[in-house]
């Protein structure tokens, strides 16, 4: 099959490109950084630049894949990324920017491969969602909202192209050991810097720093595996649940009180 994979210059998508072209698929990885994907053309990946931001990269980078293959199969939706700070203090242009890579650029380029999938009679969006799209944790606000989009997007979208012999599955890692969670808490450090908020913001940021620099979360690796088994599947479930305390996180806050759940939550990032 002819993969796309977004976000493949690093963690989640670098890892997925690999393990799909593994299993003899032709994939493209599409990222900014082109310098940081040169290495796997080794593995026969087609590394190819995109700014899901900008609508004339993205439709330069699916038109380019349709000329060279005549269609797209899979889609994986991978780019992404985390501004955690307090719903008061990060900037409407910042909140806006995460919503256009995290929500936009992913719905943008499902618009872009659907009418080849469709002409073929076969098509698989995969969408890297989170448990973040489930769940809320203090000062993440703008990036869950942008997750939570993600999940009614996909439910919508799977629904609506069912017929046309697509399929539509979201993944939701749990903690995953990338730099995706030192970058998201040195954004919280930075925007809370001097508000009243600062205090428990440090906190959280410590936190983040110790659980994404130590050994205690899951790899990349563990979320591309049940990526390939959401692209390699015959008959692909809805949702995966890849990563360190996602099955537990969700089954947590389905059975505590709403009141429950926010004393834990600012008990955790308590000065």
């Amino acid at each position: 099959m002819i993969v796309l994979v977004t976000g493949a210059s690093s963690g989640i998508g670098y890892s997925s490109a690999i393990n799909l072209a593994d299993k003899g698929h032709k994939v493209y990885a599409a990222a900014r950084r082109m310098e940081r994907m040169e290495p796997l053309r080794e593995y026969g990946i087609v590394p190819v630049s995109l700014d899901v931001t900008s609508e004339e990269s993205m439709q330069a980078c699916i038109d380019g894949i349709l000329s060279a293959e005549g269609r797209i199969d899979v889609l994986v939706n991978n780019a992404g990324y985390g501004y955690f700070g307090a719903v008061e203090n990060v900037s409407m242009p910042e909140a806006r920017r995460q919503l256009e890579v995290n929500v936009f650029g992913l719905a943008r380029l499902t618009q872009l491969v659907l009418p080849s999938m469709r002409e073929h009679g076969f098509g698989r969006i995969v969408n890297v969602g989170s448990v973040a799209g489930r769940i809320v944790l203090p000062f993440g606000g703008w990036y869950h909202v942008s997750k939570y989009a993600v999940e009614a997007l996909s439910d919508a979208l799977r629904i609506e192209v069912k017929p046309f012999g697509i399929d539509v599955v979201l993944i939701e890692p749990g903690g995953i050991g990338t730099e995706w969670g030192n970058i998201a808490a040195d954004h919280l450090e930075e925007s809370c810097a001097g508000t009243p908020y600062a205090a428990s913001a440090q906190k959280e940021a410590r936190l983040m720093h110790f659980a994404y620099s130590g050994k205690y979360l899951s790899g990349p690796k563990v979320v591309s595996r049940a990526i390939s088994r959401a692209v390699n599947a015959r008959h692909p479930r809805h949702r995966y649940h890849p990563g360190t305390g996602s099955y537990f996180l969700l089954w947590l806050h389905a059975l505590l009180p709403a009141r429950w759940w926010d004393s834990l939550m600012r008990w955790a990032v308590k000065a």
